[in-house]
């Protein structure tokens, strides 16, 4: 490829969060480039901000149908060559449809939709289509995830007997949706958040991860929400026992009322043979347990790791690589996967590893399992 892909972003605008991440990481290694976006809903303030991004203000939109009906008729060789949506939950469906309707590609930050019946429409247009579509669950970028999930593979763990994994944060402790806070506004609104709290927001991030790093499939939950504090509509805090597709069982908890937690997602993961553990805020360090020899601590860039952890370690060992790359690893395999397809070529494979519409389903399924069992006399409930 001789060019950039070209990214269109809806949402994103002045004042998100999560705009800013997914456009850092989209720029990180020079494959991609911001050239349209329908930035918010508001038309004034989507212009405001295609302005800070020094964007043409013919390429800056009112609203995402907008922007897809506008950059199809460009020439395609000016044109977007895939979306990026980074809006709440209930306004992920709508622009993701009508990109891959069109033609587009899809980036979609997680979860996957607003509810179930969304995301299977997403997974059969996307199966229909032939569209590349990549989910944003950052943390399995990770160098040291990927070792990780390749020593499973390899066999080195033994047969999965056990499973731990938790992503306790303290932000929400108080109301503090209340204050004006805008992040905390939109994920305790049920009509924009959907029918889960913190396991719709980091919930299905400690479900994914347990998924990708075992190569197993949660069978059976148990679940038991809560809205600890007064008046929240939606859970705040999570406690789910896993039984996996192989026998082994697990332990899940999400909480955002644990005060004094920052974002300690991490996981334990036990074999015959031995264990792993990892810790997001520690994320250069992987953790070998063994039956038989001494604990060893793994560290990125260091020594012979796998090929795919070494495919996504960008720095010398000893310089922490953190969010944002992890972040980035996604839009930059994104990228060759789009770059193969441009060209009529096959992608490498250490590059067709992220996160896909398939992984989104399968947290929207945990979602809407937790939410029943946590609801149901039933102490065992099915995941499909």
């Amino acid at each position: 490829m001789s060019r950039k892909i070209r990214m269109g972003m809806v949402g994103g605008g002045r004042g998100a969060f999560i705009g800013a991440v997914h456009r850092m990481a989209a720029a990180l290694d020079g494959q991609i480039e911001l050239v349209c976006g329908a930035f918010s809903s508001d038309p004034e303030k989507s212009k405001a901000s295609g302005e800070d991004f020094f964007l043409p203000p013919g390429r800056v939109y009112g609203s995402y149908a907008e922007m897809i009906e506008a950059e199809k008729k460009l020439p395609e060789g000016e044109r977007m060559d895939f979306i990026s949506i980074v809006t709440p939950n209930h306004v992920h469906f709508g622009p993701a449809k009508m990109a891959l309707e069109n033609g587009f590609h899809v980036v979609c930050d997680k979860p996957l939709s607003f509810n179930m019946e969304e995301a299977l429409e997403l997974e059969k247009l996307v199966k229909d289509t032939g569209l590349i579509f990549a989910l944003t669950h950052n943390y399995t970028g990770y160098p040291m995830v990927k070792h990780a999930k390749a020593m499973v593979e390899n066999g080195e763990l033994g047969k999965i007997r056990k499973v731990v994994v938790e992503y306790p944060q303290g932000w929400l402790a108080t109301r503090v949706e209340e204050s004006g806070q805008k992040q905390a506004d939109w994920r305790t609104d049920p009509k924009r958040s959907g029918i889960a709290g913190a396991m719709g927001d980091i919930g299905t991030h400690a479900e994914n991860l347990a998924e990708y790093i075992t190569g197993l499939r949660i069978k059976e939950i148990c679940a038991d929400l809560t809205a600890f504090v007064e008046g929240r509509k939606l859970d705040d805090d999570g406690n789910v026992l896993l039984r996996f597709d192989n026998g082994a069982k697990g332990v899940l908890h999400a909480s955002q009322i644990s005060v004094g937690e920052e974002n300690n997602l991490n996981i334990r993961v036990y074999g015959e043979k031995g264990g792993i553990e990892w810790h997001q805020m520690e994320p250069n360090t992987l953790v070998a347990k063994w039956l038989d020899k001494p604990t060893q601590l793994l560290r990125t860039g260091v020594g012979e790791l796998s090929p795919s952890s070494a495919a996504h370690t960008r720095i010398p060992a000893g310089h922490p690589e953190g969010y944002l790359e992890a972040f980035a690893s996604i839009y930059r395999n994104f990228a060759y996967c789009v770059q193969a397809r441009l060209a009529g070529k096959d992608p490498d494979p250490l590059y067709t590893d992220f996160p896909t519409v398939s992984d989104g389903v399968r947290g929207m399924r945990f979602i809407e399992r937790v939410v029943a069992s946590s609801n149901s006399s039933e102490k065992w409930l099915s995941f499909d």
